[in-house]
């Protein structure tokens, strides 16, 4: 299982290298311990570095929440550190008949497509099949709560340009460029690594994963007549940093008058661990039949078709860039944006000309090694890119470490380029302004893009490592 996790980062030379490390890198009280270079049998301390006797060291409980994303934990304490986070618990809470609500990625539905060799509405409908076999109550589209995610989105772009290019000296370099958020590796990463220099250049807004998780919470919760502690709500994503997400202390709330701490989302599962359980269960899942879409959070027209953004890593660049053209420039853009490779297909730019003149300079930046640039120009104050879609994976969310594995026979990028192509089959593409219901969740529940509400049923905030806590690490 371990295989499936997210990739090992490495501060010291950062690269996109993917494997399991051999034990937590967080000690009791923080301290680095090293040790030198094993032999084929065993590993030993290295030299000049103390290594503290096992024998006389305290047992140490974590949680999800102290997780550095290294890995580490996934070979060393894989039970402790994921007990709420797994299969055995999605089916306990099953058995437990509380109010199961499913929301599935469109990542995990393209994952799940390739595998069977089936289109993702055919996986779409196949599941829920499947899953209320289980007992399952509910299964929805994350990419209605993304819809809400990419307008609060916009919404933060044109206040952070606004209040840059309205100062008296052209720009105020406390605003842009605008980070996205929606990757938990990435997040993880700027709050323990980074620090404070990093944080306010990331957007608030939350992700499609904890946006949905509050609207079941309040919105779905409220519409079914039940409280949000009788409903077990649960992601499908191709991350499983998700599952570090889910666990921030930012995304639960308390239930008024009982005082009870509610979470978001209870527990995610990756593309994966969907099609372990699957298999656990012995069911022929292309033979399954295709039932209805439950629509009130899907992304399905009248017709049965599946709608959504383009770009299989949420959309964020193409959207937000979209909606300032056509906002702030009057520049309604038609077709495909021309987004070009700069250093590889990870490092991607579009530019917007007004007269000659560049105005609008976007850029997507996957992977921790192209990362890195990008950090370095933001610190020394030199990065002209006015907004950053980021994601730790290599190739995006498509290629994130939750997904199905591609077969021996297929190579990486062959693989890859079937996940795109399997994204957007038979989706129609669409402007999450126009999503019906998204435009009642504002209307009953939100009021406006950007409102108070808005702000604190959408957005959180992010919160830097104390150095104390931990040291960096050469390794992780």
């Amino acid at each position: 299982m371990s295989e499936k996790f997210s990739a090992t980062l490495r501060i010291g030379d950062l690269n996109d290298y993917i494997a399991p490390s051999q034990g937590c890198v967080v000690s009791l009280k923080g301290l680095k311990a090293t040790s030198n270079k094993p032999d084929k049998s065993e590993q030993k301390p290295e030299k000049g570095v103390s290594v503290t006797d096992p024998k006389h060291t305290e047992p140490v409980k974590i949680s999800l929440k102290d997780c550095l994303a290294c890995s580490g934990c996934i070979t060393s304490a894989e039970t402790v550190m994921l007990e709420k986070q797994s299969l055995d618990e999605f089916l306990s809470n099953i058995e437990k008949r509380k109010t199961v609500i499913v929301s599935l990625s469109p990542q995990s539905r393209a994952s799940l497509a390739v595998h069977f060799g089936l289109s993702p509405l055919q996986v779409f409908k196949k599941l829920t099949t499947f899953l209320k076999s289980l007992g399952v109550k509910a299964v929805y589209d994350t990419s209605c709560s993304r819809d809400l995610s990419l307008i609060e989105s916009c919404n933060e772009f044109m206040t952070r340009y606004k209040q840059s290019y309205s100062s008296d000296d052209g720009k105020c370099k406390s605003s842009l460029p605008m980070i996205s958020s929606a990757c938990p590796g990435w997040i993880c990463y700027a709050e323990k690594t980074l620090g404070s220099y990093i944080l306010p250049y990331i957007s608030s807004v939350k992700s499609p994963q904890q946006t949905m998780g509050a609207i079941v919470k309040h919105q779905i919760c409220q519409k079914m007549c039940i409280r949000p502690d009788e409903v077990y709500h649960v992601t499908i994503m191709p991350c499983y940093d998700k599952k570090l997400e889910a666990a921030r202390d930012d995304f639960m709330f308390e239930e008024e008058p009982q005082g009870l701490q509610i979470t978001e989302v209870d527990s995610v599962l990756t593309s994966g661990e969907v099609l372990d359980l699957i298999q656990s269960k012995s069911v022929d899942f292309k033979a399954l039949e295709e039932s209805p879409l439950d629509n009130l959070l899907t992304n399905v027209n009248e017709e049965g078709h599946l709608y959504g953004v383009h770009g299989s890593s949420g959309g964020y660049a193409e959207t937000i860039f979209r909606y300032t053209a056509k906002n702030v420039f009057g520049k309604e853009i038609e077709g495909p944006l021309d987004f070009k490779i700069i250093k590889n297909s990870d490092f991607r730019e579009v530019c917007l000309e007004v007269e000659g003149k560049i105005v609008l300079k976007f850029a997507l930046c996957y992977g921790f090694r192209n990362l890195q640039n990008i950090v370095r120009k933001i610190k020394i104050g030199k990065c002209d890119y006015q907004f950053i879609e980021v994601m730790a994976c290599p190739s995006g969310c498509l290629n994130g470490g939750g997904q199905i594995k591609r077969k021996p026979e297929q190579s990486p990028k062959d693989f890859i380029q079937s996940l795109e192509t399997t994204y957007m089959e038979n989706v129609l593409e669409a402007d999450p302004f126009e999503n019906p219901f998204i435009k009642s969740l504002y209307n009953e529940w939100l009021d406006q893009p950007g409102s108070e509400k808005a702000k604190k049923q959408m957005h959180t905030v992010y919160h830097p490592l104390v150095k104390s806590i931990t040291a960096q690490l050469q390794n992780w």
